[in-house]
């Protein structure tokens, strides 16, 4: 049996980054705190955090930071439920749960966030999301990281289950005035080499992906990196660069003219999933019904 002060200690030096955030979560001294992680790395025989600015998790404190956290879930549904049943001193260190999930940056600006906030307003948890790239999201479900994701991964980590989506559909735009500049003799591989390009981060190949298949070779692509799905749309009227843009950011610019499709005629669709962890709980299955409905109206169908 697992000590649970001792599990909800060091998912909270992991959250906080910190023993001594931790300690002030909690409200203990940061002493006992370390006393806590401490007595549980010698039960497991392992080390399970990092210690450094900030602490981070082992691969074995990861898989019990997501015990904890889905032990929390249940026992603030219990809470809800059965008040009179529960200790005086909650365990969980919070009358609020935390209920973690990772989604990618154009979900969130588009589909998602009507999702989250339906949700947020009606359950007691508190949402804490984490951003990465949507063929890595599915990563943070798998270290223990987080129990629910938005990802481009079909396939879901041992333990989770998998529901479609949709299709986030992307554009290849630009302003007009960069088009005509760059790409006046049209579309090719020459010019594409040549144009300055907008990516996310290291991790973003959306344009690389458009270009692969609309050339039909890979091409050495120039980009600005901007991480920020609004800033893309902002850059690019401005005229610094070309990119996919999610269709629902951009329709009301392409509508008046103001941005222009590379390529007319020729979207990306990214297929999304939603993975959760296989958990009873009333909440998270609450949270994956509004995401699937929210999706069912932002995302396109996938046939």
């Amino acid at each position: 049996m697992l000590d649970y002060p001792s599990l909800f200690a060091l998912a909270a030096v992991v959250r906080e980054g910190s023993f001594e955030r931790a300690a002030r979560a909690l409200h203990v001294t940061p002493s006992a705190v370390s006393q806590r992680v401490r007595l549980l790395e010698e039960r497991v025989g392992c080390a399970l955090v990092v210690r450094g600015q900030p602490c981070v998790a082992t691969e074995a404190g990861r898989r019990l930071c997501q015990h904890a956290d889905q032990v929390r879930l249940l026992e603030g549904e219990l809470r809800e439920a059965l008040p009179a049943a529960t200790p005086v001193d909650d365990p969980t260190g919070a009358r609020r749960v935390t209920l973690p999930v990772a989604v990618n940056a154009d979900s969130l600006a588009t589909w998602f966030l009507p999702a989250v906030t339906a949700f947020a307003a009606s359950a007691p948890v508190l949402v804490q999301l984490a951003v990465d790239d949507e063929g890595h999201t599915a990563d943070w479900l798998r270290q223990g990281t987080v129990l629910a994701a938005v990802t481009a991964q079909a396939q879901p980590a041992a333990g989770c289950s998998s529901r479609a989506l949709g299709a986030m559909r992307y554009i290849a735009a630009a302003s007009p005035a960069f088009v005509a500049r760059h790409f006046a003799d049209g579309v090719s591989a020459a010019r594409l080499a040549a144009a300055p390009s907008l990516v996310f981060n290291a991790k973003d190949t959306l344009q690389q992906r458009w270009v692969q298949r609309t050339v039909g070779a890979p091409v050495p692509l120039p980009g600005h990196t901007l991480p920020s799905s609004h800033a893309f749309v902002a850059a690019s009227l401005a005229g610094m660069g070309w990119a996919l843009h999610p269709l629902a950011l951009v329709e009301p610019h392409l509508a008046r003219g103001e941005l222009v499709a590379l390529l007319p005629g020729t979207p990306l669709d990214v297929p999304l999933y939603w993975h959760q962890a296989r958990l009873a709980s009333t909440g998270l299955r609450a949270l994956s019904d509004a995401v699937a409905r929210a999706a069912a109206a932002g995302l396109v169908a996938v046939p």
